[in-house]
Parts: C-alpha cells; structure tokens; sequence
C-alpha cells in the first residue's frame, strides 16, 4: 500500500492500514484539512466544488469528501463524473472557495487521489500545501455544530458550460473543422472522458466518431497513462486507413495524445508542440512566450523561437508551470505528457481546449496529421524510471550525479538536468510515485536510450555504493 502526500495532491491506493494507503480515514483526514486551511483565508463564501473520474473507489472517495465538507460547515457543489479541468472552471464560476478533484489521473485503478484547488480554480500553492499537511499531522479539527452544517448539492451543467468556453474561443475555428468532416477513433480508457470528448466532438461538427473504451466504468481496458506502448487497439483501428486521426486521453482528461492516420502515434510530447505552433501562428501580440516543464521536449523553444518568441522552462508540476506562464505572460504552455494550458480558458492543463485547438490547426493545415507531424524538429525521448526501495538516500545519490557530471552545464531547479550538447538527461523524483524517473533527449532514438541507459547505470552504481 503507498500513500503519497505531495504538491500534486494526496495520492495513494485504496485500502490497507490508515496512514499506509488512501483508506477512508485518511480521506476524511486530509479532506477536513483542507477545509480547515481554507477555513483560515478569507472567504467569499464556504463552498468547495468537487468532482471525480470514473474508477471504482470515486463513489466511496466522493461521499466521504462531501460529508466530511459539510461537517466542516462547507457547502458542496458536486458535478459528479467530471474531468478535473471541468471542475477547474467550475470553482470561479462558483465563487467558490476552493474544489476537490477525486482522480489518480494516469495511475492504475487501484489508485485514487485527492487533488485540490484554491479559489482560482488552479492547485494549491507549495506553502498552502505545507499548511495542510501540518494541519493534518496534528489533528486539530473543529467540525460545525448541527446548525452550521454544510448544503450538498449536485450540478451536471458544467461539462456543457465548459464545452461552450471552448466554441467561444477566437483561436477555434468551428467552421473550419466541421468542412474537413474529420473522421475521428477515440479511446477514453472507460472514464470520464468517454463521455466529455464525443461531446465536445459533436459540438465542433465532428460526425464521424467511433468510441472505444468510452463507457465510463472505471474498469480500465489498459494502462491509462496516454503512452503509445499502451495503445494498441486505437492504433490498430487506425491502420485500416478509415479514420483521419485518433484521440486518447486519461482518466481524467487532462492529458492528450493523437494518433496518426496510419496508426502511428503523433507523440505525446508533440501535443504541446502543435498547439503551441497553431497559437503562436494566431497570435497578434508583440509577446510570443511559451513555458514548458523541464522534462519536456526542446521541440517547444524550437517552434517558439521560429515564431520570433521566447521559450521558459520550470520545474515539473503543473503548479510550477502556471506560476512560470503567469510570471513571462507566456500565451500557451504545459507539460511535454500530453497537457495543454490555455490562459485565455484557465490556467489548468485541459485535454478539451487542446483538441479544439488541435483540429482548429488540423484543419487549417490541410493535410493528413502525419504529414503535420513531420514539419516539426524531431526529437526523441527516452522515458525510464527506477523502483525506490525503502531507506534509499535519493537525495545523495542525485548528489552523485550532479559531481559526476559537473562538467556539464546542470539544472538542479527540479532534481538534476544536465545538457550535453543538444541532448539533455533529467533526474527527478516523482510526485506521485515511489520511483526515480529518468528523461533523456536526442535527435537519434538510440542515444536518447543509450543516455538514459548510462544514467540508470550511474544510479545503480551510486545505490550499491552507499
């Protein structure tokens, strides 16, 4: 059993001993937490906005959320099976004090997690998270008396409003994609975006749409994590030549992946690259700055300094990317794992807006996705990871690393970059596993892989030397 308590929200797996997993004790107990750190801000009103994905324990996470909210004298507004930029939205427009998405994102099924937002809408702060957690270290809760009980009540309008922000948008074109008559496959890994993505197709005048894994159970077909290893039906359905490109996303729809009219994959990190591309191109402003996490593809400051603007890095977390994109003004930013964030919408990574906008491009280009992929700088990146096994010093053995390689120019803003050339190697710990992850990029598959290879070598040696 894990239980993962970090900027990326309280994460672990269903079950176990209180405190060894996300048992319906320690739901209650980071739920109350957050309520008390709100509790202690000014507040418009006391209202949390939550919603989940579709995996088994959403239910049971969802009705311990929601009654230990009102027990903390909060009103609850809950939109149910949702997608967590959804319910991003929903909080400002609220007025809302704060929200609570129940997803594990692309953990497995057995995981679940809490991740939760300020009134903004946008992902607590690295200080207000501390707060939280000493608040739930101590215990100290104070639960409203029975006539100060929070309102419950449920909301489904607000995959639809979101959907509307989206056609209002300048930057998507509805007409241009609906007279290409795009014929789409979409596989939504059984959760919620089963029923957001065909939805928000529909609405751009998209008619031809096969679904499969679309029924929001929560059993998922496969991996949900958007990689192309795990995507093999939608691929094999795209290599028949019947349908112009595919469409995945994650459970809870913040993440985004194509595929290619041939059944090849676009490339997860080249969906930032498009959009960023497409934007940029629409752009009127004097200002073309765009911000990507520093496990992401170079690919990005390529096609932004090709466009005349300036590309920034931040540390990974989609906290960090947000608080960079608000620091430069950048126009369009996120993450190289298939995120999308669009400040003109909200500042949240948001799978929706990135494939308006994509098939806004799609659409203007003219051209089969494949040959759109082909336009842009290509690069490749080994993705790895190590098993942490217990009372590992990552923090030393990074160190290690870092001496190891002084030589080279090192980033050390998120874990350890070193840059060699035109090829990088990120070292990092994970937010929301117990792994070292590894990212390594070159302009040739081989070296990326022997690069990364090399590094995991290092790390092994660093670990049995200790």
């Amino acid at each position: 059993m894990t239980l993962i308590k970090s900027i990326s929200g309280i994460r672990g797996t269903i079950g176990g001993e209180q405190g060894e997993g996300l048992t319906p004790l320690d739901v209650v107990k980071f739920t109350a937490a957050y309520a008390t750190m709100l509790s202690s801000k000014e507040l418009v009103n006391k209202k949390v906005v939550i919603g989940r994905d579709a995996r088994p324990s959403g239910k049971m996470v969802n009705d311990l959320v929601s009654a230990t909210l009102s027990g903390m004298g909060f009103d609850v507004i809950d939109l149910g099976l949702s997608t967590t930029p959804t319910v991003e939205i929903a909080v400002p427009l609220e007025n809302a004090a704060g929200g609570i998405i129940l997803t594990a994102s692309h953990n497995p099924v057995q995981w679940n997690a809490l991740k939760l937002l300020n009134e903004k809408g946008e992902f607590i702060s690295g200080q207000d998270g501390e707060k939280l957690l000493e608040i739930a270290e101590a215990g100290n809760f104070n639960f409203a008396d029975v006539k100060h009980l929070g309102k419950y009540a449920t909301d489904d309008t607000y995959l639809q409003k979101h959907i509307d922000l989206i056609l209002a948008l300048p930057e998507v074109n509805v007409e241009a994609i609906k007279s290409a008559e795009f014929s789409v496959v979409v596989d939504a890994v059984n959760s919620s975006g089963g029923i957001a993505v065909p939805m928000l197709l529909k609405a751009l005048g998209v008619n031809k749409i096969k679904e499969i894994n679309c029924e929001p159970t929560g059993h998922f077909a496969h991996n949900p994590e958007p990689l192309p290893e795990n995507l093999r039906e939608i691929s094999s359905e795209l290599s028949k030549g019947d349908f112009d490109l595919g469409i995945v996303v994650d459970p809870d729809v913040d993440r985004l992946a194509f595929i290619c009219e041939d059944g090849e994959a676009f490339g997860e990190e080249y969906t930032l690259v498009a959009v960023a591309d497409y934007i940029l191109s629409q752009n009127k402003k004097k200002k073309n700055t765009t911000v990507s996490n520093l496990s992401s593809t170079l690919a990005l400051k390529d096609v932004t300094v090709k466009h005349g603007g300036e590309y920034f890095s931040a540390a990974v977390g989609e906290v960090n990317v947000v608080e960079k994109m608000k620091e430069v003004g950048a126009i369009i930013g996120g993450e190289g794992n298939g995120g999308i964030i669009f400040p003109e919408l909200h500042y949240g990574r948001d799978a929706l807006v990135g494939i308006a906008l994509f098939l806004s491009h799609l659409a203007k280009f003219n051209k089969p996705i494949g040959f759109m992929r082909k336009q842009y700088p290509n690069y490749f990146i080994a993705k790895k990871k190590i098993e942490l096994g217990s009372g590992i010093d990552v923090d030393g053995i990074l160190e290690k690393i870092k001496s190891k390689y002084s030589k080279y120019e090192i980033d050390i803003r998120d874990g350890v970059k070193i840059y060699f050339d035109k090829e990088w190697v990120h070292l990092r710990k994970s937010n929301t596993e117990p792994i070292i992850r590894i990212y390594a990029e070159s302009e040739f598959e081989t070296k990326a892989v022997n690069l990364a290879d090399k590094i995991i070598a290092d790390i092994k040696e660093c670990m049995a030397s200790k």
